[in-house]
């Protein structure tokens, strides 16, 4: 395994305290075993669903990960729900047999974890998750994608959601019965305890391998005071739920209005940047704009207070200088692979066009700091503005991805 580390505290702003955000060659250099380095910084004006993870290589992938809840005294939605503590929040993660080091070139993970329980086809039948309810409580549920590449799909047999929050942000009340969240994303939804006293499945069908539900595979359990504590009666395998309100991300909007920076209309903002991303020639690596990142030996951070300006700076053409105090607006083009989940550190963003979607919204789009770039055809484009100084990575959210 990676003996180096570092710890990226996902979501979190790091305002006048970049050089606590755990990027390895980018904020820091990576923290050397018996070394220590301690990260001290501020949550001020942040209330929501965050998490933690390594931020060196693929490490996370072997299990240097978890949630990070910043809980708000006056929440403007408290009224919505009864119970918001440390038994409500739900981790959605992939499990790999080997360690990331030893990872083949296609990585093909073998459980979904939900709170870090979970089987494997053809793995023990060891116990799942089980998450506790009363009937006639109201839980805010709070999801963390912890995971390294698949994205989910999240419903709970017989029960509506309604979505509050989204990477940190509030947002106006959206009742959905499933929703897929990628790898980075955060979701608070309100779950009412109004169905029979009874045990429920908890789904997380992922996108990759294991798709389906053999042998009790991508699910937990949602158990009623009361209920005997056993599975539910029927198999994941039988009569599956189908969606008929799925989220949709165009249907989610900020709870308070959030001016869009810049103007209202397809490259309005001061500075527009087009990243799109291809495979070099021999299919190994991931470009960006004709470019593969490549970590510089010496940490960007220390590059600039060393006094080198941005075209000085490597690696050369992956690093691009933006003015301070301005609208950036940055298009991502879906061409091979994906849905990459795009994250930008440092900042949330108004998702102007979403996946799926040909429809710009400079009105109320929502705000969150990790996108799809969906799929082929799609160019999802996202607006912020340079009110925080640093160098900040923006990267793919499939793990696996920074090591190629």
């Amino acid at each position: 395994m990676d003996l180096v580390t570092s710890i990226h505290w996902h979501g979190i702003f790091q305002s006048t305290t970049n050089y606590a955000d755990g990027s390895a060659f980018i904020t820091q250099c990576p923290i050397a075993p018996s070394k220590n380095f301690i990260y001290e910084f501020k949550g001020e004006d942040q209330a929501g669903t965050y998490w933690y993870h390594s931020h060196f290589n693929a490490q996370y992938c072997d299990g240097l990960r978890g949630p990070l809840v910043i809980y708000d005294p006056d929440d403007p939605q408290a009224n919505l729900y009864d119970v918001d503590d440390e038994s409500t929040i739900i981790t959605l993660a992939d499990w790999y047999h080997f360690v990331s080091k030893e990872a083949p070139l296609v990585p093909k993970f073998n459980s979904t974890l939900i709170n870090g329980q979970g089987r494997y086809p053809g793995g023990p039948d060891v116990d799942l998750a089980v998450v506790n309810i009363l009937k006639g409580q109201r839980y805010r549920l709070r999801l963390v994608s912890i995971s390294c590449d698949p994205n989910f799909t999240f419903s709970i047999d017989s029960h509506q959601l309604t979505i509050i929050e989204v990477d940190g942000n509030s947002v106006q009340p959206l009742a959905v019965d499933s929703l897929q969240i990628f790898a980075g994303q955060r979701y608070s939804v309100v779950l009412i305890a109004n169905q029979e006293i009874d045990n429920y499945w908890i789904r997380a069908l992922p996108n990759l391998s294991n798709k389906g539900y053999a042998g009790f595979t991508n699910v937990a359990i949602l158990r009623y005071v009361g209920a005997i504590p056993q599975n539910p009666s029927s198999d994941p395998n039988v009569n599956i739920p189908r969606s008929f309100l799925p989220l949709v991300e165009t249907n989610l909007h900020p709870l308070y209005s959030a001016p869009v920076p810049g103007k209202p209309i397809p490259g309005g903002a001061d500075i527009n940047i087009n990243l799109k991303a291809t495979l070099s020639s021999d299919s190994k690596k991931f470009l960006v704009n004709g470019a593969s990142f490549e970590s510089p030996d010496v940490p960007v951070l220390l590059q600039i207070l060393n006094g080198a300006n941005a075209s000085e700076l490597v690696p050369a053409g992956s690093i691009y200088g933006l003015e301070a105090n301005k609208s950036v607006e940055i298009t991502l083009p879906a061409g091979v692979g994906g849905p990459h989940p795009i994250h930008l550190h440092g900042h949330s963003f108004h998702v102007v066009r979403s996946a799926g979607s040909s429809t710009y919204n400079y009105k109320n789009p929502v705000i969150r700091d990790v996108v799809s770039m969906g799929s082929r055809g799609d160019n999802v484009t996202i607006r912020f503005s340079t009110d925080n100084f640093g160098p900040w990575i923006l990267n793919c959210h499939v793990n696996w991805h920074s090591t190629k």
